[in-house]
Formats: C-alpha cells, structure tokens, sequence
C-alpha cells in the first residue's frame, strides 16, 4: 500500500473524522491516517465509533475503540443508536443510523473518511445487481462524494482485503472480530462467505473487474449528468420545484432520467422503475381536481400548478386546535416553529372576554384587510397562491370564534389594528430562526 495514494485522496482536506468501528478495515486507515499526520501537522483527526446494540461485545468494541484511539492520540466520538424497526431490515437500519450518527458528528470544513475498500465495492455492485438498478446504483461507491453539506471520502477503494491485512499484521495492529460477519443469513456476508470467493476462484481478478464495471457505469452517470444539466435547470422553479408539461413531450427515458436527477439534487434515496412511474403516473397525471400525493420516504411528492413539489411529510391530524392560555409566552407548534404575539400595529389585541386559541381551518364567508367583498377561506388561500399543504399547516389565530389572523398571510377585518388600540403583531417563528 502506497501512503502517496491516500495523500492525493484527502487533498485538500485537513479536518478529518474517521468512521472507525474497531475491525480490520478501519483500523488500519486510522493508523494510516495517524502515520501521515506525523509527516503532515496540520492534519487534524477525529474518529466516531457508533454503538448499535446489536452485539452483546459492543460495549467491548466500546472500550477497545477507546483504547486505541488514546494510543494513537485520536479524540472519539462514541455514539449510541436504536434501531428503527420499519420493515427495511437490519442491515439497512444499521447503516441508515450510523451515516445519521456521522452527519450530526461533522464539523463545518470537516470531511468524513470511510474504510472502504474494492472487495466491499464488488459486494455493493452485486448487491445492486440484485436489486435490478440501473447504472446509478451500479456505480456502487465512489472515492469522493457530497454528504451532509460536506464530502465522504472512501481512500482505501482501490485497495484489497487481503492488503489490508498485510498492513495490520506487518504493522502488530489489533482489531475488532464482529461475530455476525460469519453469518450468512445478511446478504453481504452471504455475498462475502459464499459467493466472492466462488467467483474469484474461477476468475482470480474478478473483483477487480467489477470495479472498472462501477467506474464505468459512474462515468455514464456523471455524463448524462452534464448532458441534462441544463435541461434540468430550465425546468427547475425557484423553490426546488419541477414543471410538468415541458416533460410530456420528450420520451419516457428521458423523462425518467431527468426526474431522478431532480431527485439526486434533493439527497432524495432514488427510487425504483415502478416507484418512478408512479410518481408519474398518481401525481403528474392524476386528474386536474385531484390533490395527488405520493411518500417517498418522509418526503412527499405533490402537485401543485401543474408543478412537482418536494414537501416534508405532516401527520394533518396533528394540526387540530390549540388554546394560547398565556400570549406572552410563546406557543409550541406542532410539526415545528413557535408563534409568538408581539407589540406591533398588525392586529388587535384581544379583549378580556376572548379566550385565544390556533386552528387550521375557518367557516364561513371571510373579509380580509386589503381586499373587497366576502371569501372562503378556501378562495382567500387559491387567489393568495398558497400551496395546499401550506394551507393545512398555517397557524390561524382566533379571538373567541372569530378569525383574527392567518400566520404570515393575512390578517381580517375583525382583527385589524386601529389607532388608539393595543397593537399586537403575531410572529411564526420555525426553528432555528
């Protein structure tokens, strides 16, 4: 193994955080990575092991990690995850709670470094294989890509196994053997225990074609990519949203191509042929009165002036109706944000006889402040242009039953402030704002 390698792999980077889980793999790049910052200072690492409690020797694994990270003058991250139980299996839980674990970890100008390496890149594209991808899940793994805002970096992805361990046992490194990468029930071990070495045996460099296979299928993508850039830009709307009519006249391929992107520029996980034609088919083209919605994930796709939209899946019945007891203090919504009522001239404070509370909808005809003559809400939100899963998830502030307010849109005539009265302004704030 050539250390010049993994110095053209992290350049320019110098803030590194290492997923180091205690086996073979990681620990040889960590020591690698403890060997260059003696010949680069600069250099500055960190190292996260997670916890999934799936092992009875993970508190073990815990305190080796520990011990060798003291050894080598690495600061640990250790991170404890639960497992979510949402029928993907526990492979998939496991790595979905651990890239979680690394994103929340990261550092702003910190890059995350994985131990991957070309035997783990065979297994991934058979994987994909397996499950019927096209050339984007065939490209498997890349050696730099986006992540969190920041990049993943996989340096070893051109290196063996077996030379990875050649470099723990010339070097008397010491490492973590996880008992369930014997069984063969997950199918990358059943990949690795049983059918790799089969493939090998016939055909000695085998996984090493495999991988020139995924670099060309990545070389495919990264071309279409630059081929519809500009297509996908021309159809993209101010708010991440894509037109629809535009993708009626060109061919289902390459409607599919492009709808997959729109969905890469949003860290969506891609979906499948028959999910992507559902998109399509239940949301694009669902009749004109209909309000289609379709889960990818906790992402829903909607339609919505003949757009796609991305919009963060709501649970609606959570958005039922609140009493604000006490408006100086400020009201916890559900979903995300808080409202607060704040000395201002927008709406008129409440007299002592009506009790404050929120609700997400409103009866009746409606006179709105700047507009003349009488609306339902429902009029009132299509004329303002307001989304419907906006609409659901506005805050309206009654005075009694009385319509006072719709958070950030509008406020009544009933509610208006007038001079001489106390003022109040009312403020929905989401977090982190």
């Amino acid at each position: 193994m050539n250390l010049n390698s993994l110095v053209d792999a992290l350049h320019p980077h110098r803030n590194i955080l290492v997923a180091f889980s205690g086996g073979l793999d990681s620990t040889v790049l960590l020591h690698q990575l403890v060997y260059l910052r003696e010949r680069t200072p600069d250099l500055q690492l960190r190292a996260i092991h997670v916890h999934h409690g799936i092992s009875a020797n993970a508190d073990a694994w815990v305190e080796h990690c520990q011990q060798v990270c003291t050894d080598w003058q690495v600061p640990l991250i250790v991170t404890r995850v639960s497992l979510a139980d949402d029928g993907k299996g526990t492979e998939a839980h496991a790595r979905e709670a651990r890239y979680q674990a690394f994103r929340e970890a990261l550092r702003p100008g910190e890059v995350l470094v994985t131990a991957q390496h070309i035997d783990d890149q065979c297994e991934t594209l058979l994987l994909a294989l397996k499950r019927g991808s096209g050339p984007a899940g065939l490209s498997a793994m890349a050696n730099d890509s986006a992540f969190a805002g920041t990049r993943l970096l996989r340096p070893l992805l051109n290196e063996s196994r077996v030379s990875l361990e050649y470099w723990a046992i010339s070097h008397q490194l010491s490492w973590i053997e996880d008992e369930s990468n014997q069984d063969d029930a997950y199918d990358r071990n059943f990949l690795r225990l049983r059918v790799v070495p089969l493939l090998t045996e016939r055909w000695p460099h085998f996984s090493q074609a495999v991988a020139r296979s995924a670099s060309l299928c990545g070389e495919q993508e990264q071309l279409l990519d630059e081929l519809l850039a500009e297509e996908l830009a021309a159809l993209t709307g101010e708010y991440g949203q894509i037109a629809i009519e535009p993708l009626l006249a060109v061919s289902e391929i390459r409607r599919a191509a492009i709808l997959r992107r729109w969905l890469a520029q949003h860290q969506m996980t891609m979906p499948s042929r028959g999910m992507l034609e559902r998109l399509w088919q239940e949301v694009a083209l669902a009749r004109e009165d209909a309000a289609p919605l379709l889960r990818l994930g906790n992402i829903d796709v909607r339609r919505y002036q003949q757009q796609l939209w991305l919009v963060a899946a709501y649970n609606r019945e959570l958005y039922s109706q609140q009493a604000w007891a006490d408006t100086d203090q400020p009201l916890l919504l559900p979903g995300s944000g808080v409202l607060r009522l704040v000395t201002g001239e927008e709406i008129r404070a409440p007299k002592a006889d009506e009790p404050v509370s929120i609700r997400y909808a409103a009866s009746g005809t409606l006179h709105i402040v700047g507009r003349q003559g009488g609306r339902k809400l429902k009029k009132i939100w299509q004329e303002m242009g307001v989304a419907p899963w906006l609409r659901d998830t506005t805050p309206l502030l009654f005075y009694g039953d009385t319509l006072i307010a719709a958070a950030g849109y509008f406020v009544t005539v009933e509610g208006q402030y007038r001079e001489g009265e106390v003022g109040l302004a009312l403020i929905r704030q989401k977090n982190g704002q």
